[in-house]
């Protein structure tokens, strides 16, 4: 672990900075590292930063300023540095979506392909889930490693997925919980400067960007995702982390299930050479790319789950972490079916109704202080082409408190379609374009 430079010590004020980007122009260097450094020591207000950030929101910044913006958000703390490990490095990020349990069973398939995997995660917010919620569903399971842990981790079992300690770019923690209250969360300089500075003072060698589009994605539009994704390559590509971006579709939710205990059950099931077909068309995706970026490509990771390393490489992790990975998992108290209104093919799914339903019942939460259930979620029977009979179960509702169903059930209404029988279904393609 080491110390970031120290930022430019030219000094600047607050009211200089807003009106500089207020008014469209561009924030020299001396500037953004002011400011930024300014606003995590608290010589900045926050009235102050949220102005700034409506005033980027509305006028954008050049590649130049986001990459300044960037490094000055990782100066703002310590960098890890990987380099004694006897191993490659590659970290996957994806921007959140409905149903995402990816990480669960791509950190420790990469991991037995050869390649160590430091995937510090979050945890959820709304109607996206969080890495973390999902594996405190296991027993004894723990997000909070030392340093020391996490390499020892890294070295002896090659995967980590843990929560990112307090001396990574802490002004990105002070930033992001502004943005939050203040309706800048969608600036995409802030979104990848906020994603890219926790990833490059991470210090992992390669880096493969999931970018979710769709209706339960946090980028709705195909352009924007775009955008947002080239950024980010740009950002790690020039600070020297080879860098890739996924567009992937979230009109649909992943898999069959959206919540935590059912999700990590979901996830077991893929590693035990099982599991819905997406899941592992994408788990597979981005374990290609991780490898690739890591120089082992010449390694087939499908082979890795057919044989069972993957699987010995998540029991190990969960080991690591104070877990016990055979350990039954929680159950909702309460559950509630949704049949199907008519016999047909499902022909929509829309993610964004789920995630909201899946929240609603627990499994999310509206503040970060908020505690999650572990067993809450929704889990459906039939996906996007599948057929549906009336009457038969199309959903099941879990939560531990049946006075959540009621807006659980709104979430729903509206979110699915079902044509008659017959009618041709063409699916979206799941990964839709590689950016980098």
């Amino acid at each position: 672990m080491t110390a970031s430079p120290e930022p430019t010590s030219e000094r600047h004020d607050a009211v200089e900075v807003i009106v500089a980007k207020r008014d469209g122009g561009t924030l020299t260097d001396s500037q953004i590292d002011w400011v930024v450094d300014a606003y995590t020591r608290g010589a900045v207000a926050d009235e102050q930063m949220s102005s700034l950030a409506m005033a980027i929101l509305l006028n954008g910044m050049d590649r130049r300023e986001i990459a300044r913006w960037t490094d000055a958000m990782i100066a703002s703390g310590e960098r890890m540095d990987f380099s004694s490990l006897s191993r490659p490095t590659a970290d996957k990020h994806s921007t959140g979506g409905v149903g995402d349990k990816i990480t669960l069973p791509l950190a420790p398939l990469v991991a037995a392909c050869g390649v160590a995997v430091p995937q510090l995660s979050g945890r959820g917010l709304g109607h996206t889930g969080g890495t973390l919620d999902k594996l405190e569903a296991i027993p004894g399971w723990r997000a909070a490693l030392s340093n020391e842990e996490l390499m020892a981790q890294l070295e002896s079992v090659g995967a980590v997925i843990c929560a990112a300690g307090d001396g990574l770019a802490p002004a990105d923690k002070k930033l992001y919980a502004l943005r939050d209250v203040t309706g800048t969360v969608e600036a995409i300089p802030l979104i990848a400067s906020s994603i890219m500075s926790k990833k490059i003072a991470e210090g992992t060698g390669s880096l493969v960007l999931d970018v979710k589009v769709g209706t339960g994605a946090f980028m709705k539009s195909l352009d924007r995702a775009r955008e947002l994704a080239e950024t980010m390559v740009a950002l790690g590509t020039g600070a020297g982390v080879h860098t890739v971006a996924l567009l992937t579709d979230m009109s649909t939710p992943l898999g069959l299930t959206a919540g935590n205990a059912i999700e990590v059950a979901e996830s077991v099931e893929v590693l035990a050479g099982g599991g819905p077909s997406d899941v592992v068309e994408l788990t597979l995706a981005l374990a290609r790319e991780m490898l690739a970026g890591a120089g082992r490509d010449d390694i087939d990771p499908a082979e890795k789950l057919a044989d069972g390393s993957a699987m010995d490489a998540w029991k190990a992790m969960i080991r690591a972490q104070g877990g016990d990975p055979d350990a039954a998992l929680p159950v909702a108290r309460e559950s509630h079916v949704v049949v199907a209104p008519s016999s047909g093919v499902l022909t929509r799914l829309d993610a964004m109704a789920v995630g909201l339903a899946a929240w609603r019942l627990g499994a999310g939460r509206a503040r970060k202080e908020d505690p999650v259930q572990a067993g809450a979620g929704v889990v459906w029977h039939a996906r996007p082409g599948d057929e549906v009979t009336a009457g038969a179960p199309l959903f099941t509702l879990l939560t531990d408190d049946a006075g959540r169903f009621d807006r659980a059930l709104a979430s729903l209404d509206g979110g699915f379609d079902i044509e008659p029988a017959g009618t041709a279904y063409s699916p979206a393609p799941l990964v839709i374009e590689r950016v980098g």
